[in-house]
This record gives C-alpha cells, sequence and structure tokens, in this order.
C-alpha cells in the first residue's frame, strides 16, 4: 500500500511559541512558560549533509581523517591524493524510513577516482535522493495527483599533494531539489531549487611515535557546500544550504603486521546562520518586513559570521558542534570491525546514536556494512537499517593483470 505524505515543508519552520527568548541563566531558549526549546538550524538542501557510505556510517558519520577510498568525495577530498590505488569506485544504497514500512525512499551514492600521476588525483560522485511516491491534496483534501519528487547533486573533485604528508582539494559541484515541482500551494507556484557550490579540503598524514613499528597520525579539515542560497518560489527570501565545517583526527594504531587499530574523532559545525528566537526584538525582524533577519543575511555575511552569531554568545555556539567518535580494527588488512557514536546537543536537534559496522575485502573488492541504534527518543530514518557499500579497486585489477601476463618482463 502506498503512503500517504503531507507535503514537506518548503520553507523554513515558523517559530510558533510568541515570546521566545534566550534565557542566560538556563542557557537556552525559553517559551513564555520558561521552559527550554529547541532552536536547531535548518537549512535547504540538507540531504547534502546526509553521510553517504557505510564505512564512515558505521563510525558515528566520522570522515574527515579516514584513509583514501572512493568517498572521501563527500567528506574531505583532499584524502584522495594519499589513495593507493590508481582508479576505483563505489556505490552505496542508503534505504530510508524502513522502520515505518516504506520502501520507495532511498539514498543512492556513486563515487569514484582516477589518480593522474603520484601527485595528483580527480574524482566524481553522483548523489541521488528518491523522497518516493506522494500524494498531493489541496487545502480541502481534494486530490491533485501524484509526485514523485527527488533530488540530485553532481561533483568533481581535484586533490594534490603539496609535500610528502600534506594534501589539499578543490571540488564543485551542481545541486538540484525538487519537492512540488510546477505545482501551486497556498496560491505560489513550486520550482525546482538549483545551486552551485564548492568543497575545500586539507588533509595531513604522518608518522607518530618512535617505536620500531609504524604508527600514523591522521589530520583533516574541509568546508563543504558553500554556495549560493535558493528558494523553492520566485517571490520569497532566499534560504542557505548547508554550508558545513569539518575537522578531524584519526590515530592509526600498527600493533603487528596483522592487527590495526585506527581512533577517529570529528567535530562538524554548519556555518549557516543561528535562528534568532522570535522574541528578541534586536535580532529577530528589526527592518519589519515580517521576515526573520537571520534568513535575509548574504552568502558570505551569514556563513563567516555563523561563529559569532548566536543570541546565547559563546555557550550557544558550543551548543552547535556535532560530534563524531569512531573505532575500527583491521585484520591483515582484510577484514574490519567497526563502531561509532554521533552526539548532538539535545537544544539543536537531539540526534545522538551508536553505530556498528564490519568490513571485507578481497583482492580488488571491497564490501562496508553499517547500522544505527538511536539512543533517545529522536527518531532517525536510518534507525534499524543496514546499509551495505560495494568498492572495485580496478587499478589493482589492472595490476594484477600484468603481473599475471608477464606484462613487466
Amino acid at each position: 500500500m502506498r503512503f500517504l505524505f503531507i507535503i514537506l515543508t518548503l520553507f523554513l519552520s515558523i517559530i510558533s511559541a510568541v515570546g521566545q527568548i534566550w534565557n542566560p541563566i538556563r542557557h537556552c531558549v525559553v517559551d513564555a512558560s520558561g521552559e527550554c526549546v529547541s532552536n536547531t538550524i535548518l537549512t535547504a538542501m540538507p540531504f547534502l549533509r546526509i553521510t553517504p557510505d557505510a564505512r564512515s556510517g558505521a563510525l558515528g558519520d566520522a570522515g574527515v581523517a579516514l584513509s583514501a577510498d572512493p568517498n572521501a568525495i563527500h567528506h574531505n577530498a583532499a584524502r584522495l591524493a594519499f589513495a593507493e590505488q590508481d582508479l576505483s569506485i563505489s556505490a552505496t544504497l542508503s534505504p530510508w524510513l524502513r522502520n515505518l514500512g516504506i520502501d520507495d525512499i532511498y539514498l543512492f551514492y556513486l563515487s569514484g577516482y582516477k589518480k593522474i600521476d603520484k601527485l595528483q588525483t580527480a574524482g566524481m560522485a553522483i548523489r541521488y535522493f528518491s523522497l518516493g511516491s506522494i500524494d498531493f491534496k489541496d487545502e480541502n483534501g481534494m486530490d491533485l495527483g501524484t509526485g514523485r519528487p527527488n533530488e540530485f547533486e553532481v561533483v568533481g573533485s581535484y586533490a594534490r599533494k603539496l609535500s610528502p604528508n600534506l594534501s589539499a582539494s578543490l571540488s564543485a559541484k551542481y545541486a538540484r531539489s525538487s519537492l512540488a515541482s510546477n505545482r501551486t500551494i497556498g496560491g505560489t507556484q513550486i520550482y525546482p531549487a538549483t545551486t552551485f557550490g564548492a568543497d575545500l579540503g586539507v588533509f595531513y598524514k604522518g608518522k607518530l611515535g618512535a617505536s620500531g613499528r609504524s604508527n600514523y597520525l591522521s589530520l583533516g579539515g574541509s568546508i563543504t557546500n558553500l554556495g549560493a542560497k535558493v528558494s523553492y518560489t520566485r517571490n520569497t527570501v532566499k534560504d542557505f544550504i548547508p554550508t558545513n565545517l569539518a575537522i578531524g583526527a584519526n590515530y592509526e594504531m600498527n600493533f603487528d603486521d596483522y592487527n590495526t587499530l585506527n581512533a577517529i574523532f570529528d567535530i562538524n559545525k554548519l556555518m549557516v546562520p543561528s535562528p534568532c528566537p522570535i522574541g528578541d526584538s534586536t535580532c529577530f525582524d528589526v527592518n519589519k518586513n515580517r521576515i526573520a533577519d537571520y534568513r535575509e543575511k548574504d552568502l558570505f555575511t551569514g556563513v563567516f559570521g555563523s561563529f559569532t552569531d548566536a543570541t546565547g554568545g559563546f555557550r550557544e555556539e558550543l551548543q552547535e558542534l556535532m560530534l563524531s567518535f569512531g573505532l575500527e580494527y583491521w585484520y591483515d588488512k582484510t577484514f574490519a570491525i567497526r563502531m561509532g557514536y554521533f552526539h548532538e546537543n539535545a537544544l539543536k536537534g537531539n540526534r545522538k546514536f551508536f553505530t556498528l559496522g564490519t568490513g571485507f575485502k578481497y583482492n580488488v573488492f571491497s564490501i562496508n556494512l553499517s547500522y544505527l541504534v538511536p539512543t533517545n527518543i529522536t527518531r532517525s530514518p536510518l534507525a534499524n537499517t543496514l546499509r551495505f557499500s560495494f568498492i572495485f579497486d580496478l587499478g589493482a585489477f589492472q595490476t594484477s593483470s600484468d603481473e599475471g601476463t608477464g606484462a613487466d618482463q
């Protein structure tokens, strides 16, 4: 039986409780009754921030400083410069809302890279998010037909080593979100939202420790989805896309020739204006045009001012940080066991979940699995869902073929 959706909200949510203000004693936004309420940062095109691969999905969504694979394009394309294989392709299919019995919403991610030479690597990725079949209704409940909203992204990346231990990357992308295209809602014509954007990344990997066996410390940083604001209509203010700053570290411990443990930690922050409480007359709608002032900021003022614009000051800025922790154990570089944890402040989204996963690599083929377990009442669309990623190292296949035919003789 096909499910019936109420149309996804096309504009940022309007805060409903009149009189909401920041309470400096409780360190939160409070409503008229004095209770803390959520002040979550909202953006257009949130699908751009969905972790697309099962490896990072099993590590609490951490991925800025992991070893290179094709999915680095989403997290930090600078990792690609340290890729060991000449050519690699990955594909991941993530079912969505399976806990609700929905079977036609999914995220598909296809990515790959090709080494140009020892210093340079080029990559490309395609993301497609199907929102299933939706039965549209008007205000009176009359049938307006069925639609299949969807969103997609195309990315091209270039990574280069700047030194034996340091690399940088630049990615260009195009994104399109079609939720209720060519329909009229409340007298307003709806159009697809489109934007161009860019990602920047840096990555460092060096030996650490004085023991005879090499351990490695990897550090990464990236700014992703730095792009123009978007709108689904022709007569409304545009909204920010989820520009994100991520920094992370990965400590690789090689105990012997067979056993390796990676300890991983990421911090993420949306570079998007913090919402101003509706009761704060100094920042919500100073110009009295019935549009929240933080939504009207221009791109660069909003993005680079996002570190100091929270009504609650530094305390609220800290609440906006998202933390990821992960452990990855490898046996003989062939079999992996992974676990992780993701934490988001209760007043900024309240996503908290454990992740588990495993991986297996044989010759030119790898498979990664991940499973998400929520730890609070906030429902995750990936809760109790098994995700698979497949990676094909075609460069290794070519090397094996050359060796088998005596090409190097």
